[in-house]
């Protein structure tokens, strides 16, 4: 398989792991949905969850991009882009691609902290918080590692509130609780 077509798998694979779970999708599932057979599956990956990381990379990889770009273009200030995550995860909440968060399901479903899946989902979290935390910096406020952690429960707290309960209003709640933390800051 060359690499394009490894990359394709991986690709194919997030969506399947994505819409269907980790444990719940099987090696057969994968072949079905992938188009790709077992054998070249395993030429490239030894196990299932070597292609769990792989696909958990490219995930982190294109939702970080995509809610970075997206709060950049929202505003041009730091504290701004920080309220803008909170647009960026609205329109992720409405888009039809919306199953929840992919490394909070993984976290889930492998609960050893010390196993792989779920260090690179801890990994996830934790440069999103380390963005979070720079632009707080850059906007000049004395508490960024505090105001960081608050900032990153809302914003988990928003996804979780929008899958499991269907809330219309998490990121705007999220986004109206983050405008007060940072206005009763010293910035």
């Amino acid at each position: 398989m060359r690499a394009n077509k490894r990359d394709e798998l991986v690709q194919k694979a997030l969506t399947v792991f994505y819409e269907n779970g980790f444990n719940a999708t099987g090696m057969d599932m994968l072949v079905k949905e992938t188009g790709i057979s077992k054998t070249s599956m395993y030429k490239h990956f030894k196990t299932k969850e070597d292609l769990i990381l792989a696909a958990l990379r490219l995930r982190d990889e294109l939702f970080r991009n995509m809610v970075l770009r997206r709060m950049e273009e929202l505003s041009d200030t730091p504290k701004g882009q920080v309220l803008a995550m909170f647009d960026a995860l609205a329109e992720w909440f409405l888009s039809h691609e919306f199953h929840g968060c992919m490394f909070i399901k993984a976290s889930c479903e492998f609960q050893d902290k010390n196993h792989a899946i779920r260090r690179q989902s801890a990994e996830h979290k934790l440069l999103i918080a380390e963005h979070i935390q720079k632009l707080l910096v850059e906007a000049g406020y004395g508490a960024a590692e505090e105001l960081t952690r608050q900032l990153m429960v809302l914003k988990e707290g928003a996804i979780v509130a929008t899958h499991v309960s269907q809330s219309k209003t998490a990121a705007e709640d999220a986004k109206n609780v983050a405008q007060i933390l940072l206005e009763g800051s010293s910035a």
